[in-house]
């Protein structure tokens, strides 16, 4: 096990380092960089500039020689590509992220401060899908072809066909006062008052806030994880084992969760880690702008059109640590869970 995960984690540095080198040259050759934005800006051009007839970047025209060195030098533009990858990676080795510039401010700083949103979606839309999916897919499996199965299945798959955004603007016109009832607020995480209210008001107002933007983004994960736990029951209930069990007079519940239970749960509890893991992060640019959430999704979103390489390639690297971390304890879990797999014997 120990050479297993030391041979997955020595595995995780060229991969790292291939994603942030292949994203590094990517950004030397998109036009409008900061360099180029400022001087638009500067110039008159306005935030992107603007392309000539010839279809030339006309966005450092006109601009004193002296003066873009020095913008040069202050986003350090003035070093060659190969040393500032270098020194980006030796920084970003004590996760040291530098400064945004459009926010100005620490990378860590703007990714903590927009936080609350990704956890509230993720950490949420995570609880109630693993909550209801599990004993969901069950119900299905044991009732399998029953008009309880085929109603369940025919709103599950009309959820997950409707896009999270679609489901949230049909939400707030039913329920956001657009063309129905005012029942739950449009936007933000708390309302205006929230530090005058009480610990329960707090409490209270925070779920309702949560209400709408929470069900726009858990429908379409519902509705795969039901159905994947229901076809992972199916197919061990459908075993020999299962028949056997049966024939020594065990009832059907005993059979469901005391055998059947313990090896069909294994593909849906492995996702836990990943899946636990990235719901503090996650974020969805249309599920926050339609609600009004400043999260990492709209950060993502900004960090690209104001060609904010320090956001862009910091959370890269981050995000790309979390996801090789987590896919790690996922692989792991199922060690864990089912005792008869082994990495030992795959070497």
């Amino acid at each position: 096990m120990l050479r297993y995960i030391a041979k997955r984690l020595l595995l995780m540095i060229p991969t790292v380092f291939g994603i942030m080198l292949i994203t590094f040259m990517i950004t030397q050759f998109v036009p409008g960089g900061p360099v180029e934005r400022m001087v638009a800006q500067m110039s008159g051009y306005g935030a992107g500039g603007e392309v000539g007839s010839t279809g030339v970047y006309q966005g450092k025209k006109g601009l004193d020689p002296e003066r873009l060195a020095q913008l040069e030098k202050l986003y350090g533009f003035d070093q060659p590509p190969l040393k500032r990858f270098v020194s980006m990676m030796r920084s970003y080795l004590v996760f040291d992220f530098g400064q945004s510039y459009y926010h100005h401010m620490s990378v860590a700083q703007l990714v903590i401060s927009k936080m609350p949103v990704s956890m509230s979606l993720g950490l949420w839309s995570f609880l109630i899908v693993y909550s209801l999916c599990i004993p969901l897919g069950i119900a299905k499996a044991v009732r399998e072809g029953s008009g309880f199965d085929v109603f369940t299945s025919t709103v599950l798959l009309i959820g997950y066909a409707i896009p999270g955004f679609v489901l949230g603007i049909a939400l707030i016109v039913l329920f956001g006062g657009g063309s129905f009832w005012s029942i739950f607020p449009l936007r933000g995480l708390v309302s205006d008052n929230w530090q005058e209210l009480g610990l329960i008001q707090k409490i209270l107002d925070y779920l309702w806030h949560m209400v709408l933007p929470v069900l726009s983004s858990t429908v379409g994960s519902l509705a795969v994880m039901t159905l994947l736990t229901k076809n992972s029951f199916l197919e061990d209930i459908r075993k020999q084992y299962v028949i056997t069990a049966k024939a020594k007079g065990l009832s059907d519940n005993q059979v469901l969760y005391g055998h059947v239970f313990r090896n069909a749960i294994i593909p849906i509890i492995t996702g836990f880690p990943g899946s636990f893991i990235t719901a503090f992060f996650t974020g969805s640019l249309l599920i926050e702008t339609i609600f009004s959430l400043d999260g990492m999704g709209l950060l993502a979103y900004e960090s690209v059109m104001n060609r904010d390489y320090p956001v862009v390639l910091g959370t890269l690297y981050f995000f790309t640590l979390l996801g090789l971390v987590s896919r790690l304890l996922s692989d792991l879990s199922y060690v864990l869970v089912d005792p008869r797999i082994s990495f030992e014997a795959r070497e």
